[in-house]
């Protein structure tokens, strides 16, 4: 009981004491930042796209190769057994 108090006592200190903040992560500020000199506003764009899905991109191979992984070493296992049974 006491926990889940202060889990809320914490959630509700954060909604009422957040602060104004420019939440960009470092790659998208670097683009807006020097993209803004000079360059039209379709390259900005398209350069913080691509920068928007090489980021989102690294999480789901990560997410991809990790189950291939396992799952290869449960079939070198698998076939170990089905060699050592037909022995």
């Amino acid at each position: 009981m006491r926990i889940g108090l202060v889990f809320l006592f914490l959630f509700l200190g954060a909604l009422l004491f957040n602060s104004d903040v420019e939440a960009q992560c470092a790659m998208c500020k670097a683009v807006a930042e020097t993209g803004s000199q000079g360059q039209d506003q379709s390259s900005i764009g398209e350069q913080l796209n691509i920068g928007i899905i090489f980021l989102m991109a690294i999480p789901y191979l990560f997410i991809l190769i990790i189950p291939m992984i396992l799952f290869r070493r449960h079939i070198k296992g698998f076939f170990r057994e089905l060699r050592d049974v037909h022995k």
